[in-house]
């Protein structure tokens, strides 16, 4: 419950108190819950004897203070996650301010401004509040939205909740320009973008073939800061398309470029580890240095049983398989999940032969969109929408959840079909389904259902 007590009983001060907001220790957590008390069963009477709860009691529970800068707490709020396995969802309670401090320039609103940066900070995807109706107002001004109505201790109150675009900015970043980028493609010939039953997936099938062609470009800055991964994922993510798409890598072939031969080097290292790991033969390209970073991989590949991006329909279900080893790449957390460079060679085969082995209706392999980001363009490309259940996706332990929906995992999958991919090496779960509709919505333990991603994730439409 957040509660911002009604500023009376002090006199405005002449010059304002400085102050500053942290994460409290130990004693400052003490002064906190030592205001709380006072405002909430002294003043407003709304708890009898003590408020604490088992909120207070969770080792997970941030709690956050205005400090004075003579020391003393002024103010605090707390935010904790809503479920005992963390999925993202968090919730804010127990906003108080000291009496003699209500008018030292904003403590309280500046308070849950500092939640909402927390929230975020810790991967947090869903962030809702239970506020008293008289402080509506102020939560709608810092951006906050109404959702529902509640009572808390015989007083009405209302359900507020932080709005979080993680999802959609993210698909609006890396994938949403694609339809109008490419528009006219698709007239061109009747191959164009794959061709009928086949646009928007991570190869083309080569028309009266069994061939299979994915390209790649990695991108600069990935480059410069780190050569030898930006080879080695230089081929992973072509294993991974291709995969995608049922078939086994045959060859790969490059284009690269950087300042200087060392860095080219370098670059050339990672690829080279990589090709051996997967076993895959680096048939040539095309090398320069002198110019700025770049790399871009083609990988061809073979199948007798192509497998669409777009070969879902509504009513089947949502599977997500995904390597949970490794960690975070340095200089990459939150965003890439280094799962594959550890692995030995014989590991990084089998995961790649999951989805040509066991050939689900579809799959995408999770890309820079994340895994809800991926479901979206996987539901798109198949003509129908998707819900996805919270609390069945797998993730690591100890990782922020908004961050590993929309990191890059490494190897992850979303296939479409009765059954999930079956590894040993792999966690696998039904993580919701496909719907009639668009778009990509979340669906919470407590039966709360909210949109993150919008129809047309690309914009090609349809396969």
């Amino acid at each position: 419950m957040f509660d911002v007590p009604v500023l009376t009983g002090s006199r405005p001060r002449t010059e304002p108190l400085a102050w500053e907001i942290r994460v409290a220790d130990p004693m400052q957590v003490g002064a906190y819950r030592l205001i709380r008390r006072d405002v909430f069963v002294r003043e407003q009477g709304l708890f009898a004897g003590r408020d604490d709860d088992d909120v207070d009691d969770d080792p997970r529970t941030v709690v956050l203070v205005a400090v004075a800068a003579s020391g003393d707490v002024l103010g605090g709020v707390r935010l904790a996650p809503a479920t005992p396995r963390d999925i993202g969802w968090w919730t804010g309670s127990r906003l108080a301010v000291r009496r003699d401090a209500r008018n030292a320039g904003g403590i309280g609103s500046a308070l849950v401004r500092a939640a909402c940066r927390e929230a975020v900070q810790r991967g947090v995807v869903r962030f809702e509040a239970t506020v008293q109706e008289r402080n509506e107002p102020l939560f709608r001004h810092l951006g906050w939205e109404r959702w529902g109505d509640t009572t808390v201790a015989g007083a009405p109150h209302v359900r507020m909740r932080w709005p979080v675009d993680r999802f959609a900015a993210l698909v609006a970043a890396t994938k949403q320009p694609l339809g109008s980028l490419l528009s006219g493609i698709r007239d061109d010939h009747p191959e164009g973008l794959g061709g009928p039953g086949w646009v928007g997936d991570d190869g083309a099938l080569i028309a009266g073939t069994d061939v299979v062609v994915a390209t790649d470009a990695i991108l600069p800055a990935l480059i410069d800061r780190d050569p030898e991964w930006a080879g080695w994922c230089g081929v992973l993510v072509n294993v991974n398309d291709l995969s995608a798409m049922g078939a086994r890598a045959v060859g790969l072939m490059d284009a690269v470029s950087a300042p200087t031969a060392s860095a080219v080097r370098r670059i050339v290292s990672g690829f080279r580890s990589a090709a051996v790991a997967w076993g895959v033969p680096i048939l040539g390209g095309h090398t320069q240095w002198g110019g700025a970073s770049s790399l871009a991989v083609t990988a061809l590949g073979r199948t007798e049983h192509p497998v669409a991006g777009g070969g879902g329909r509504p009513g089947q279900t949502l599977g997500l398989t995904v390597d949970l080893h490794g960690r975070w790449r340095r200089g990459f957390e939150g965003r890439q999940w280094d799962s594959t460079s550890t692995r030995a060679g014989a590991e990084l085969r089998h995961l790649a032969g999951l989805v040509p082995e066991q050939r689900p209706a579809a799959a995408k392999d999770v890309s820079m969109a994340g895994i809800v980001g991926t479901a979206a363009m996987l539901a798109e490309a198949s003509g129908a929408g998707a819900r996805i259940d919270v609390a069945e996706v797998p993730a690591p332990q100890g990782v922020g959840f908004g961050d590993w929906l929309t990191c890059f995992p490494g190897f992850g999958m979303v296939t479409a079909g009765t059954a999930t991919l079956a590894s040993p090496l792999a966690s696998s779960a039904t993580i919701g389904e496909l719907t009639t509709g668009s778009g990509v919505v979340l669906r919470w333990p407590d039966g709360v259902e909210t949109s993150v991603v919008a129809a047309g994730a690309t914009g090609l439409g349809k396969a």
